[in-house]
């Protein structure tokens, strides 16, 4: 690498960070020496993009969090005594505006779910190549979801009833289109002012979204979504 490694709590002054608008700020939280280096080399590449600091463990990620409030923190939670699936609580507790980028090697469904389910903006698995990872840091500074097609082909397989995967969409239009906004990051609240409705009418409608599709999770439904092209 042509950069010098660079302390787990390496900051740049917060003048820097203010040196213009558009500055995506970002911090690495991962334990391992190299994939910080990686992370590190693919980050300083993009124009937008600083780093102002490298976390190797949960206690050095949240006072980070606290000095400098980052557009986006990227994170490996799959590592023991160093990060958890907790850490992501820790971050919306430290940095409620952070949105943040999962980048890890965890192939357990369970965890994957409750992972997505605590508020992770985008996941990818640490096969990805430099394209996704840049195009993932840009979509989650943005409070953009996005999962790489791993991760994505992992979760439909293992989600959803072989049943569905032949059959037509069971969703009225209505049903269609609220999915459509529930993907799209929306609340009940919000999706209700679009389509001038009562929040308790939609979240009826998700109760029976749900119950169609034989699914119990936002994250299970995004998925739905991208299979089904609805998003």
């Amino acid at each position: 690498m042509s950069k010098p490694y660079l302390p787990a709590i390496f900051a740049t002054s917060p003048n820097q960070q203010d040196a213009t608008m558009n500055t995506v700020t970002a911090i690495i939280a991962d334990s391992q020496y190299l994939i910080r280096v990686g992370l590190r080399h693919i980050l300083d590449a993009m124009p937008s993009v600083e780093v102002v600091g490298e976390a190797c463990h949960e206690r050095q990620l949240v006072d980070l969090l606290k000095k400098y409030q980052p557009s986006i923190v990227v994170l490996d939670y799959d590592q023991e005594d160093k990060f958890s699936p907790e850490t992501v609580e820790k971050i919306r507790k430290f940095s409620p505006c952070t949105n943040v980028l999962v980048i890890s090697g965890d192939d357990d469904k369970k965890t994957i779910y409750q992972v997505l389910e605590s508020g992770v903006s985008s996941y990818l698995s640490k096969q990805c190549d430099e394209k996704e990872i840049m195009d993932a840091v840009m979509a989650t500074s943005k409070g953009e979801k996005f999962y790489c097609t791993n991760v994505l082909n992992y979760l439909l397989e293992k989600s959803f009833p072989k049943n569905l995967a032949c059959s037509a969409t069971p969703l009225s239009p209505r049903e269609i289109e609220i999915v459509r906004l529930v993907a799209s990051g929306l609340i009940a609240k919000e999706i209700a002012g679009k389509l001038n409705l009562s929040t308790h009418t939609i979240y009826t409608h998700r109760k029976n979204i749900m119950k169609k599709l034989q699914i119990g999770s936002t994250s299970e439904l995004v998925l739905y979504a991208v299979n089904e092209g609805i998003v």
